[in-house]
């Protein structure tokens, strides 16, 4: 069984594929009848976290046959069910907020972008180029045809920061085995791409510079920033369908496995979203997926194309192409890319919310929120017939991806509209080693990574991967402790938490990866909750949430996940 959601300017609507056929379920409501009730199948723990108000905690619940939860109730103590009570404990299945930039695959979407990290090289962690290099060498020794011109080898993970320097294309020439090989490598944040001599030679001799792009030519050619992405990504082989499809089944197997029951997928070109539709008409598709779609255009309209958007303000805060309001502390001489201008994203903005469609927009600068922020406002003003414009974002609930570094006159004007923030807590946990030095320290008291000044607009939370890692519970850590959940620790200067008055307490961070996304794609009380009618879709782990050490969260191990009353994941 497979499901597949979109946005539409009549409404939203999931593809629900099963062994009978594809429908289009309307999102209202399903069929609650005495005869679901009757074919139901009732499933018993130890206790069940339902996040419903009325009866917060069971330890029983039905599924009917279509997948959805029937009734949800407490069993009396010495019954027959509460003796067959399976061990565990159930939470609501868990969903990721996918916000990435998404030029990784020409704009694929994030399932099938961590797909294919799944299928390259694992660069995290690289600390020099001899390390990067003897991965790729290591690779290769396992794909010896990878690195043609017809299929690149690919990879994601290094930082010049680790590196000690920008790389260069030259920088693979030391090594035999690739210098003659295609090498495309993302960046950490996936806003930069680093390749080699046999990729360059495709280019003319002369490249002139790219608005809202970098092309770093020091200390030599090989590095391509935001937009200037884009003159290696029309070069690169197109992966065929049936790779794709190997792509998003390893991701899909990857995401069940850390208790993910459905993402947010952020940047689908129409043409994957084809791809998507097909796939999920298969009986072993598992995993929902709510699409936002990137056109092929970047920041164009193409209504005609695709039912949801996803517009770009700018690029990355590690390689210095954030869109800030001021330069930046360590290199005065830039303020970041924007990818687009103010008037530009606004007008674009509207054309989408005319339509009718909910407006997506990626923005980490300050810079780039406050033009997001007006974007969003401008379209609200436009589109509205409700007496305020707060009345009028709750109901077309309008997003910015990431919110990393919001002037405080701007959270104001989020908090008071109720845009909806898409935060990744690892991300703060992951750049505050040099956050201080890229925003300097007023800048990043008052600005960066705001969580709990944020609460009251409902953040979504997610992860951004594979940017980070997929696992929600290291994002419910990140959120809880502000230390990272790599290594359990701060900063030398917050060792204890890094700006810790913007944690979250752990009720809020769990819902964060629940309730918030199923708000943010209009799925309340049908996805993040377990309730009747609701999907049903649950985690069972080893002990409750509420008596876990904090700093178990940094490695959970999942005993089953559940999608549709059927059982996609077990812990062997």
């Amino acid at each position: 069984m497979g499901w597949f959601r979109v946005r539409q300017s009549q409404g939203s609507f999931w593809f629900c594929a099963t062994a009978v056929g594809i429908g289009l379920i309307g999102f209202s409501s399903f069929p609650q009848t005495a005869f679901h009730d009757f074919l139901s199948t009732t499933h018993c723990y130890q206790s069940v976290r339902t996040h419903s108000k009325a009866t917060p905690y069971v330890n029983c619940f039905s599924v009917t046959p279509s997948g959805t939860f029937s009734k949800v109730f407490q069993a009396a103590e010495g019954s027959s069910l509460a003796a067959r009570a399976q061990p565990g404990f159930v939470i609501p299945g868990l969903w990721e907020y996918a916000t990435l930039y998404s030029l990784f695959l020409l704009g694929h979407g994030h399932v099938l972008q961590y797909g294919e990290f799944l299928n390259s090289v694992d660069l995290f962690g690289s600390n020099s180029l001899e390390d990067v290099r003897g991965r790729l060498e290591s690779y290769l020794s396992d794909h010896p045809n990878a690195g043609t011109r017809k299929e690149w080898l690919r990879g994601l993970g290094w930082d010049q920061m680790a590196l000690g320097q920008m790389p260069t294309a030259a920088d693979f020439a030391a090594s035999h085995q690739l210098k003659d090989r295609f090498i495309m490598l993302d960046r950490v944040d996936m806003h930069c791409i680093w390749v080699s001599e046999a990729i360059l030679n495709l280019l003319p001799e002369s490249i002139p510079d790219v608005s809202g792009g970098d092309i770093v030519r020091y200390p030599g050619m090989g590095v391509f920033c935001d937009n200037a992405m884009k003159i290696i990504m029309d070069l690169r082989p197109e992966p065929d369908a049936a790779k794709k499809e190997t792509f998003l089944r390893s991701a899909m197997t990857s995401l069940h496995k850390v208790g993910l029951v459905g993402v947010h997928d952020a940047g689908v070109n129409p043409g994957n979203l084809a791809l998507y539709r097909d796939l999920v008409r298969s009986s072993d598709w598992t995993l929902r997926v709510y699409a936002m779609v990137e056109c092929y255009e970047r920041n164009a309209f193409c209504g005609n194309e695709v039912e949801n958007v996803k517009l770009f303000a700018d690029g990355a805060l590690g390689s210095w192409g954030s869109a800030l309001i001021e330069p930046y502390s360590d290199r005065p001489d830039t303020s970041g890319s924007l990818l687009i201008n103010s008037s530009e994203l606004t007008k674009v903005a509207s054309a989408w919310a005319t339509k009718g469609f909910q407006v997506n927009i990626h923005a980490i600068g300050d810079l780039a929120n406050r033009n997001a922020i007006d974007a969003i406002e401008a379209a609200l003003q436009l589109t509205c017939r409700e007496p305020s414009l707060a009345m009028c974002q709750a109901r077309r609930r309008f997003r910015i991806e990431h919110c990393q570094i919001v002037h405080p006159d701007d959270q104001v004007r989020m908090r008071s509209i109720g845009v909806i923030p898409s935060i990744q807590p690892t991300h703060a946990t992951s750049d505050m080693a040099y956050v201080v030095e890229r925003l300097g320290r007023g800048r990043t008291t008052e600005e960066a990574y705001r969580m709990r000044s944020l609460l009251e607009t409902g953040p979504v939370l997610g992860s951004d991967f594979p940017i980070e890692p997929c696992d929600p519970f290291q994002g419910i850590y990140a959120a809880v402790t502000r230390r990272n959940p790599h290594t359990g620790q701060g900063t030398d200067d917050f060792p204890e938490g890094w700006y810790a008055e913007e944690a979250l307490s752990l009720d809020q961070a769990v819902r964060g990866f629940s309730e918030g996304p199923a708000y943010g794609s209009f799925m309340e009380g049908r996805a993040g909750v377990i309730q009747r009618g609701a999907f049903a879709d649950w985690v069972v782990l080893d002990k409750p949430l509420e008596e876990m050490d904090i700093e178990d969260f940094r490695s959970v191990n999942i005993r089953e996940t559940w999608v549709a009353g059927k059982r996609v994941y077990e812990r062997n």
